[in-house]
């Protein structure tokens, strides 16, 4: 099945900038769609440069004003000054020190900073550095659980290890991007498409959601 998705749903990988941009819109995508986030983004870099040493000084109000778009603007606002201030004191301004550390390693330091969650750390050790990962967001926990790879109550970590363990490592960060489209457009929550569904007769979840439908009308 997620072969099916990955082939039918195919999505370009996109090309990383410079890591703590990424970062930092990464942070701002959290929990809001790429529109929101990434119009944040666009006010935020028409505003200030995109480094630790400034954005560890900006005016906190000013940042809040800014990156409003984003949703959560007043604590994003927040980890992003903090998260600044971090790597420019201990971390000389860069993250390549902490990107070039093992994975559990890496990850374990990037969710030390204030708003790095699992997710947000995998993007970057993704999509900067390069390992073969798949970060989980709400769309691919999503379809993990509806197709039953893992439980309705599997954590992060579950998930994402559930995936791995059955997908080749070259094909993970296509597969992430694919899963993602998927959701967006067929497996929605908290209505999926399975009659518009190309994996609906193999889905253990799709005759669930088909009698659910039709008892609401």
């Amino acid at each position: 099945m997620l072969f099916k998705i990955r082939k039918h749903f195919p999505v370009r990988p996109w090309k990383p900038g410079y890591a703590f941009a990424t970062l930092i819109h990464t942070i701002l995508s959290q929990n809001t769609n790429d529109q929101n986030s990434n119009r944040a983004m666009r006010r935020l870099r028409g505003r200030y440069k995109i480094n630790p040493s400034v954005l560890a000084e900006a005016n906190i109000t000013d940042l809040i004003n800014v990156v409003r778009p984003a949703g959560l603007y007043r604590s994003k606002a927040a980890h992003i000054r903090e998260v600044s201030r971090i790597i420019q004191s201990e971390y000389e301004g860069k993250l390549s020190g902490i990107l070039k550390l093992p994975y559990r390693d890496a990850k374990n330091t990037l969710m030390s900073l204030p708003g790095v969650g699992p997710k947000t750390a995998d993007i970057l050790l993704a999509f900067v550095a390069g390992h073969f990962i798949i970060p989980v967001d709400t769309h691919v926990a999503r379809i993990a659980k509806r197709l039953c790879i893992v439980s309705p109550n599997a954590d992060y970590e579950t998930i994402r290890l559930a995936l791995e363990s059955i997908t080749a490592p070259c094909q993970r960060l296509s597969l992430h991007l694919s899963m993602i489209r998927f959701g967006r457009t067929i497996c929605k929550a908290p209505k999926p498409l399975c009659e518009k569904c190309l994996i609906s007769k193999e889905c253990p979840s799709s005759s669930l959601y088909s009698r659910t439908f039709k008892n609401s009308f």
